[in-house]
């Protein structure tokens, strides 16, 4: 047990840094390029780790539409919109808006899987918006200013509520390796000719760090990451992971203050123990029905 919670918090610090880290990346290449190449190495990372243990399963004809779907939005507009944003939006902030993920999933999941939305989930979204009101003001209620790069992230967040909802559905029929990899390579099949539209102007790193970074922050956090995930959080209870998940935003100020020398604000502070006790509250009542 100590060994599966020590694996799943080096998980959450690793998903945690990923926001400082994109914020460096989208320094050196556009977004979609930068979409385009971690999709690539994610790929190959896949491709490599298959032809060790061939866990990759053929898809049938029915199941072509949803994966489709998925890789579409759930991988190329989640990630593409994710370092869109980054490049005006604060890393702290991108985190705690992320961290809201649980709650819309939860709407959606009443919508179309047919769970149940209760008052306890409805009083925990509430107070996650008065988080979320704190940290986008910066405490200065008078005017509210909301950064272009936010409104992406906020695109970031209901497609990976969207890649949860789909992925739920399809992991009663397929291998999860098999979803990672289809989803991924339709994404990234999508990214190339979109890297060549969407991105005015084109910009590409020529450093080997910058280059290092992106292939590290690919195989490592879509990778591996999300790997290790998937085969601890067999030993450990679905709530008590969920809890970790929710420190990522923490992670991103603590990266944020030593690699960029954020400091970090008290209406971040505030706004985050409003944002991570909603989707906790919200959270443990989902677990318990």
């Amino acid at each position: 047990m100590a060994k599966a919670y020590t694996w799943l918090t080096f998980c959450v610090v690793v998903w945690g840094s990923n926001f400082v880290f994109g914020k460096i990346l989208v320094l050196s290449f556009s977004p979609a390029l930068l979409t385009m190449l971690r999709l690539l190495f994610i790929v190959l990372f896949l491709l490599g780790l298959n032809l060790l243990k061939k866990q990759l399963e053929p898809l049938k004809k029915s199941e072509f539409q949803s994966i489709f779907v998925l890789g579409v939005i759930g991988v190329f507009i989640n990630q593409w919109s994710f370092f869109e944003g980054l490049q005006t939006a604060d890393p702290t902030t991108s985190a705690l808006i992320l961290a809201t993920t649980p709650i819309l999933t939860g709407i959606l999941a009443a919508v179309f899987l047919k769970e149940k939305f209760t008052l306890r989930m409805l009083l925990g979204s509430m107070v996650a918006i008065v988080g979320i009101y704190f940290v986008v003001t910066k405490g200065t209620f008078t005017s509210i200013q909301v950064d272009k790069g936010l409104l992406w992230i906020v695109v970031t967040m209901i497609t990976f509520a969207i890649m949860i909802i789909i992925t739920r559905s399809l992991s009663t029929r397929i291998d999860p390796f098999t979803i990672t990899f289809y989803s991924n390579l339709v994404g990234l099949m999508v990214a190339i000719p979109f890297a060549f539209i969407l991105d005015s102007p084109f910009q590409v790193g020529t450093e080997w760090p910058e280059w290092a970074l992106l292939i590290g922050t690919a195989v490592i956090v879509h990778g591996m990451a999300n790997l290790i995930w998937n085969y601890y959080i067999r030993y450990v209870d679905a709530s008590k992971a969920s809890i970790l998940s929710n420190l990522e935003p923490f992670v991103a100020m603590i990266v944020g203050l030593i690699v960029l020398s954020k400091p970090i604000t008290n209406m971040e502070i505030i706004g985050s123990l409003f944002i991570v006790g909603g989707v906790v509250f919200s959270s443990y009542q989902r677990k318990t029905l």
